[in-house]
């Protein structure tokens, strides 16, 4: 790590009431998991956004449609969309807290994986079967808890189980198998389209059977020294890491908290936006979209790995999350005069290759600056507030976007935001001094 641990440690322990107790974290690994353990982990990340993504990229928008029609669908997925996220807001910092404090024979991160997948799908089913707005966004606040309780567990595997040194050719690895998911759930999403139950579920069985496999393939190891009681204090800290203190943390959280904002105001209304601008029906719509992502994904895989192995040998994280931010921004305004789904498909060969070289560095530059590397989980749940609050707010900013003077259908002005947001984040890159 770039950051000094002993001045990480004497900065905890000002900060932290209750600091897990570090005689019971083990050293940082120096050699890479199994290839069997390395196989489950990516396919967990797959299954898991295969079931968390569908709803947010095109499954929910379909069920609203049938519920509302198309004319008011737009507003209420950004309502469903926003509600829902605050519970991962405040899920994921709670749950990766837990985790770092859990005891017992099953390991720290083993049974938040289980609880969470197994919850998440009990949510979905209630989804499917909903037959009101109001219930959905009860569902959908649901499964945020629990596909958070099993996200927060999961991604602190990475501090357990990878070397520094290999920090970015993983995040690439997960890019992969994230990027992955978005794509299987686009296409699960069209070829079930009108079959509400399978819709949902056939995802959420996908994420059980994922997560329980590396669940149990994970050399989880326990918690050897029982953490001190919780006290008034230590619930405040568990949503906190001071930015005077850690200002490198607090600018890369700015950063992905900004470019995700972008991100998300126009994939939460692509759907929309297909049929609105270039004048598509739901089911050619639905199969336009799911085709950009397949070409958005490919152009990824192309990069990802490559730029995280080179990001790797050279020992760089900013310079590729700067670059590949502001190539995002560009890609993101290219579509105010896109009216083609030729077009569209041009942007997503941009938007692809920029995407692949951020994820497979940004995660490093994350993993790099964390305050507490013996117990990443609390702090990794504090920095994914940064993931979960422009699922929240981009709905519902690009809603109100929308609706500046143009009825509802102000694409230009949702895109302008959204490119702004994104230059802002490659911006909020350059302050950071501990990491190169």
């Amino acid at each position: 790590m770039s950051t000094n641990s002993g001045d990480a440690e004497r900065g905890i322990a000002k900060e932290n009431p209750n600091p897990p107790p570090t005689g019971s974290v083990y050293a940082p690994p120096t050699e890479m998991p199994s290839v069997p353990v390395l196989a489950a982990f990516g396919f967990a990340q797959l299954t898991l956004f295969i079931a968390l993504l569908g709803p947010v990229m095109l499954s929910m928008g379909i069920k609203l449609i049938s519920l509302v029609g198309e004319d008011d669908a737009p507003q209420a997925t950004g309502l469903v969309l926003g509600v829902g996220a605050i519970a991962a807001i405040a899920a994921n910092p709670m749950f990766g807290y837990i985790s770092d404090r859990t005891t017992g024979p099953w390991g720290r991160r083993r049974p938040w994986m289980i609880i969470g997948i197994v919850g998440l799908a009990v949510a979905l089913l209630a989804i499917a079967l909903a037959n009101s707005v109001w219930v959905l966004i009860v569902g959908w606040f649901v499964a945020q808890i629990f596909a958070n309780a099993s996200f927060s567990a999961y991604l602190a595997t990475i501090a357990d189980q990878i070397p520094s040194r290999r920090h970015a050719t993983i995040s690439g690895y997960t890019n992969i198998a994230q990027n992955l998911g978005i794509l299987a759930s686009t296409y699960v999403a069209s070829l079930l389209e009108t079959n509400m139950l399978a819709l949902f579920m056939v995802p959420a069985i996908l994420g059980v059977v994922g997560m329980g496999i590396y669940a149990i393939l994970l050399p989880d190891k326990p918690l050897l020294v029982k953490p001190p009681p919780m006290g008034a204090r230590a619930l405040i800290h568990m949503f906190w890491v001071n930015p005077r203190k850690h200002p490198d943390f607090a600018w890369v959280f700015l950063s992905r908290l900004l470019f995700l904002i972008g991100l998300f105001m126009f994939t939460t209304f692509r759907l929309f936006w297909m049929q609105d601008r270039v004048g598509l029906d739901l089911s050619a719509a639905t199969r336009a979209v799911a085709t950009g992502v397949t070409i958005y994904t490919a152009f990824l895989l192309g990069t990802t790995l490559f730029a995280g192995m080179i990001a790797d040998k050279f020992n760089r994280r900013k310079a590729p999350v700067f670059i590949s931010t502001m190539i995002s921004a560009v890609g993101t305004l290219a579509l105010i005069g896109v009216t083609t789904v030729t077009g569209f498909y041009i942007v997503e060969v941009v938007l692809g290759i920029a995407y692949g070289i951020y994820y497979s560095t940004d995660f490093a530059l994350v993993l790099a600056v964390l305050p507490d590397p013996d117990n990443p989980a609390k702090d990794l749940g504090v920095f994914n507030i940064a993931n979960t609050v422009p699922q929240s707010l981009a709905p519902l900013i690009g809603a109100l976007m929308l609706d500046i003077g143009s009825g509802g259908q102000n694409y230009t002005m949702l895109l302008l935001v959204a490119t702004a947001m994104v230059a802002l984040g490659a911006m909020a890159i350059v302050p950071i001094k501990s990491v190169r």
